[in-house]
């Protein structure tokens, strides 16, 4: 055999480096892969297993001063409705306090006036009586004069003296008529205070409605009533002439002259509306408007 003739070779023939390369790719793949299934399934057994809790949120500062906030206006709230609702039930208790108090006030006024009023009354009654006695023991005297007082009577109606020519006067004609004749039909009605007529009058009231007949509007008081027209003497009066007692323009009861030493006048609540004779109660002067 020649010594350069091709001997065979027992060595399998290698490998390109392309098919090592691939197969060490997929040998270290599967090693990695291995290595972390081990490491999976090593990591549960070497931790401790745990129970599960709920943890609590956590209020951050603004959540937390917010509601502080909200509850102490609430509660700001609640003690403003508590106080307002004092108040209301404070000023009902001193609305039906006050209205009592007022009723009360309102009936003590009225029973001061109801015994006022019948104290008045029965001095009037008294004072009436009083200057009844007057009156019937001034006519017994003037009975028992006898024959002077009988020349006296004749010379005052012939209008020898004064007085006479305050008492002894001619019939009312015209305009005075009226007023008269109106005043004398009242006699009889009651005496009310304020009161104008037609049932009752006290004696402002009577003059006004007399002197109205005859087409004049007098003030409504008595203390204007005595400054109204001219003033005349009580010796000179004429039917329609206003007697007033008290002073001038201050007085505190008026009366219309009817004549024949007479007068008319709603007096008091005892006697109503009246004629009496002058001296019966004297007034204090006269004023003529006619």
């Amino acid at each position: 055999m020649s010594l350069t003739a091709h001997i065979p070779s027992h060595r399998k023939p290698r490998r390109s480096a392309s098919k090592l390369a691939v197969r060490a790719g997929v040998a270290g793949g599967v090693l990695s892969t291995l290595a972390m299934a081990g490491t999976a399934s090593a990591t549960p057994s070497a931790e401790p297993a745990h129970e599960t809790t709920l943890e609590m949120p956590v209020l951050n500062l603004d959540l937390a001063a917010e509601v502080s906030s909200s509850v102490t206006k609430a509660a700001e709230n609640t003690r403003a409705l508590a106080v307002d609702g004092e108040l209301n039930a404070l000023e009902e208790t001193a609305r039906t306090g006050a209205a009592a108090e007022a009723k009360k006030l309102k009936a003590d006024a009225q029973k001061k006036a109801d015994a006022d009023a019948k104290a008045k009354a029965e001095a009037d009654r008294k004072a009436e009586a009083e200057r009844a006695g007057r009156s019937t023991e001034r006519t017994s005297l003037q009975s028992n004069s006898g024959s002077s007082s009988s020349s006296s009577s004749k010379g005052t109606s012939s209008g020898g003296s004064s007085q006479g020519k305050g008492t002894v006067t001619a019939p009312a004609t015209g305009s005075a008529a009226a007023i008269v004749n109106f005043a004398r039909a009242q006699v009889g009605k009651a005496y009310v205070m304020g009161g104008t007529g037609p049932s009752s009058f006290d004696c402002s009231g009577l003059v006004q409605a007399a002197y109205r007949q005859a087409g004049i509007s007098l003030p409504r008081m008595s203390q204007a009533q005595s400054s109204a027209g001219t003033s005349v003497s009580l010796s000179a009066l004429q039917p329609g002439d206003i007697l007033y007692w008290g002073s001038k323009g201050s007085a505190y009861h008026v009366a219309v002259y009817v004549g024949g030493g007479k007068f008319v006048g709603a007096q008091n609540p005892s006697t109503g509306i009246v004629e009496r004779s002058l001296s019966y109660d004297k007034p204090t002067g006269a004023v003529r408007v006619l």
